[in-house]
């Protein structure tokens, strides 16, 4: 079963310096249809204008990934980190007991464009941990690239969940194929460009929960960039 959830179904505010949308329940947003998807709870598209951006605030028990598709993204933590996230870059921050951090546009003159993924940990109270790794769009290109997993195989960042999380950027006419376990389920988003999966049409921002599929065939209608979820 494949079931389509469309972008302009989405919790959606402009404040200004911030225009995202919500494809689960989040902040200002509620919907008890979609509270999350497995132990998938937050995915947000965002868009913040130059020089603007998330003020210090608090996180626990929540592995917190950060995938730029444009722009750059100041961060700093309570840990000491402090990096500049750009296109390619996948960051990991495991909240545990408690992480402070901001997050700014790193240009005064262009905005930055990205998803903030955040992931239920098979464990509370976790120590809080950073990574960063970089992805390049050779690697990316008409393959399915793992990003992230629990056991950071393949170079992947480590999650704290049964979660492998693949990046795709898919030409025109390429398919790229992933095999589902019985027991597994999938998640799509479409970060830009227009897909098909097993048939059905993906635009950006489009979803997709996928339960009982043996195959996941992925095919680029337009030029996509697209994550697909592995959920246990």
């Amino acid at each position: 079963m494949i079931d389509i959830r469309k972008a302009n179904e989405r919790g959606h505010f402009n404040h200004g310096w911030l225009n995202t949308y919500h494809t689960f329940s989040f902040d200002q947003y509620y919907d008890p249809r979609f509270m999350g998807f497995r132990n998938l709870r937050v995915i947000n598209e965002d868009f913040v204008s130059p020089g603007h951006g998330f003020p210090t605030h608090g996180h626990r028990d929540m592995e917190i990934i950060t995938y730029i598709l444009e722009g750059a993204l100041k961060h700093e933590d309570s840990m000491g980190n402090g990096s500049i996230i750009r296109p390619g870059d996948v960051q990991r921050m495991t909240a545990g007991t408690g992480v402070r951090h901001s997050e700014k546009n790193a240009s005064e003159s262009e905005p930055v464009h990205l998803l903030q993924i955040w992931i239920l940990p098979h464990t509370t109270g976790l120590q809080p941990g950073y990574e960063q790794k970089a992805f390049s769009e050779d690697e990316r290109r008409d393959i399915l690239r793992l990003i992230a997993s629990e056991d950071g195989r393949d170079g992947s960042v480590t999650v704290h969940q049964d979660v492998s999380v693949f990046a795709s950027i898919l030409a025109p006419g390429v398919e790229v194929v992933h095999t589902l376990d019985s027991k597994r389920y999938g998640w799509i988003q479409v970060a830009r460009g227009v897909i098909t999966i097993n048939g059905e049409e993906l635009q950006q921002g489009d979803s997709a929960m996928i339960n009982g599929e043996s195959a996941l065939r992925l095919v680029g209608r337009d030029p996509a960039e697209v994550l697909l979820f592995d959920l246990a």
